[in-house]
This record gives C-alpha cells, structure tokens and sequence, in this order.
C-alpha cells in the first residue's frame, strides 16, 4: 500500500512540475531579410600561355611568352604573391620534347587583380597568339564578413519590425525576444568578358582590342528567425 500511494505522489510530483515547465506565454514568429550587392574587387584570372610557330616557321618559346606575362604583370603592380604559376603541361621529358619541332609547350598561370581595368593593360602587352585561353577562377569581395555582420543586424530588426506591426494590428504589444537564429547565402553570378579572349588570337596582337569586362555583383543575403513574446 506505502508503495502504491509512494507512486502517485511521485507521479502527481512529476505532472506538477510538467505543467510549471510549459510555456504558456503568446509568441509570435517572424523571419526577417536583409541583402546587398556589391562588385568583387579580388578577382583570380587564370590564363594559359602556349608556344606556336610564327609564320609557320619560327617558334615562339614559352620563355619568351612568360617573360612578356611577368613585364606586363610588374607594370600593372601586381604584387608578387599574386602572380603564380597553376600549371606546367607538356614538360615531362621536357628538354628531351624540346629537340621535336612540333613540340609546343604551355605554362598556366594565376593573376589576382582588385583593379579590373589592370586586366587589360596586362593582355596588351602579351603576344594575343601566345594565349591559349584565359578564365575567371574566382572571386570575392574583400569586406565580405564585415558587409555580412551588418546584414544580420539589419535582418533581425527587419523581423522585429515584422513582429511589432503584426502585433499592433490585433491591438497587442511586443514583448522581448524569446529565440533567435539565423541563417544566410550568398549567390555567385559568373562574372564574364563581353568580348571573347579567342577572338584576339585571329587578329594581330599589335592591333587587337582588349575585351571589355563585364562583372555582375555578388549578392549577400542574410535571413534571420526570430520568435517574440505577445504582452
């Protein structure tokens, strides 16, 4: 019997306790946004160097291409850490390669740029013909978390804001903030050249012209959730 009434006050204990725990206060939640464009200022440009026979007799030495890639690039005052070399094709047995005519060697390289106007300048002073391809790698914008603690605080007040009319129009108050989380992307348009490096090859390099470059923005959005007490 001591057992049995032992039990149900136990279990009473527990049912009490249970209902001092739920949260019997009025909420309301609310998801707030906040985005902003912005321009990359640190672009990474890959761009393939390529010997080839000119006139179709003399070969024009990778050498002799890098060494315009490396004037141009000094000009443009690129720092040295921003300029490194991707990738080396064709130089396995390289100097055994270099006795055949036909071989042609080519070099890959990566130019970090904040300035997008330096682009040009460093594609006119290389041989057009000497290029194999050049491509975006990729691309940032250097105040990016500072831009993304700024959206945040921007969205959780967008929320509250959400929250405080919505709450006015029954005629109730907001109360304090009981839960908050966020969460955000970024989206990445690919950024492109309006004219097509290809195209210069076909021309001569003296009176080639650079290509336009176009970049669309980069787009940060934050969105935060957030759950308000109701007075």
């Amino acid at each position: 019997m001591k057992k049995i009434i032992l039990t149900a006050v136990i279990a009473l204990t527990a049912l009490s306790t249970f209902a001092q725990n739920v949260d019997t206060r009025k909420k309301i939640e609310v998801t707030g946004m906040a985005e902003i464009e912005v321009t990359p200022d640190e672009i990474y440009i890959g761009i393939s160097l390529k010997e080839y026979l000119k006139d179709n007799k003399k070969k024009v030495t990778i050498e002799e291409l890098e060494t315009q890639l490396q004037k141009a690039v000094i000009n443009a005052g690129i720092a040295d850490e921003d300029f490194m070399i991707n990738n080396i094709s064709g130089y396995t047995n390289y100097w055994e390669k270099k006795k055949d005519p036909q071989f042609m060697a080519s070099k890959q390289y990566s130019i970090k740029v904040k300035d997008l106007t330096k682009l040009n300048q460093i594609f006119a002073a290389v041989d057009a013909r000497g290029v194999a391809y050049t491509n975006i790698e990729r691309y940032a914008y250097s105040k990016q978390e500072e831009l993304k603690k700024e959206l945040k605080i921007k969205a959780l007040k967008d929320a509250k804001n959400k929250a405080t009319y919505l709450v006015e129009a029954i005629n109730e108050k907001l109360g304090g903030a009981i839960e908050i989380s966020e969460s955000g992307n970024e989206n990445y348009p690919q950024p492109y050249y309006r004219n097509n490096m290809m195209e210069m090859k076909t021309m001569d390099a003296a009176s080639a012209p650079m290509p336009e470059i176009d970049f669309k923005k980069i787009k940060l959005t934050s969105q935060v959730r957030a759950v308000f007490e109701i007075k």
